[in-house]
């Protein structure tokens, strides 16, 4: 009688199981699957609540397999250490190769001194001539001092004098006095380009090192609209 009821009962229970841990698990993560398309309108959203089944689906597929639980779940872990440490080792791989092109791009500098309002010289002895722009003169002997000449040299010591300055080359090196030819920044601030967007420096162009000169044309003619500096004064 045991062994006849035993045998009858594997008629009800195998079908229990298989719409147990087959057919409702399947028709779940269907149901999932449509209401995330029609219902969620971010892509992002939709990417992520995707992923998340698709872990559940993972889970389901190994516990049943397995018929460990602990097993499946030590499994998910393992995996998503490694892709966290994969991803970290490609994070600091691409911060070292971002670095290294910034230090081939630019050149770094302390400034010793301020000739007057576009010329630096550098601790390394190099003097330094500011890029696509011009401000009034001050120590050419053969003119005289310019209006806002004064103002623009000490805007240029407040800015960048004795501070860590990095330094971006054009097309040309030097100029014909041989002051080498720069874009000069403190951070990530282009004095070339406040010079003249505050009002101390005009846009001028030296072609071919016009990386910039639409940048500064833009800058001269807020000043000029705005009166600042050498507009309102001169």
């Amino acid at each position: 009688m045991d062994r006849l009821l035993h045998g009858n009962l594997k008629f009800i229970t195998y079908p229990l199981m298989v719409i147990i841990w087959i057919i409702l698990p399947f028709s779940g993560v269907l149901f999932l699957i449509y209401f995330i398309r029609k219902k969620v309108r971010s892509a992002k959203l939709r990417m992520s609540l995707y992923s998340i089944v698709g872990l559940l689906i993972i889970v389901g597929f190994s516990v049943l397999v397995t018929g460990d639980v602990e097993k499946s779940l030590q499994y998910l872990q393992n995996l998503a250490t490694n892709e966290q440490v994969a991803g970290t080792a490609t994070s600091d791989e691409g911060k070292e190769d971002e670095e290294r092109l910034e230090s081939e791009q630019f050149e770094t500098a302390i400034v010793e001194r301020v000739v007057d309002g576009d010329t630096i010289v550098l601790d390394t002895g190099e003097t330094v001539r500011y890029i696509g722009i011009d401000t009034p003169e001050t120590v050419d002997p053969r003119r005289e001092v310019q209006c806002f000449g004064k103002e623009a040299s000490e805007k240029n010591k407040e800015l960048v004098l004795g501070k860590k300055v990095r330094l971006e080359k054009d097309v040309s090196d030097t100029d014909r006095y041989g002051r080498i030819l720069r874009y000069v920044y403190i951070s990530d601030v282009l004095i070339n380009e406040q010079l003249v967007r505050e009002g101390f420096a005009l846009s001028s162009s030296y072609p071919p090192d016009v990386k910039y000169q639409e940048r500064f044309d833009m800058a001269e003619r807020e000043a000029r609209e705005n009166n600042r500096g050498l507009w309102g004064e001169c």
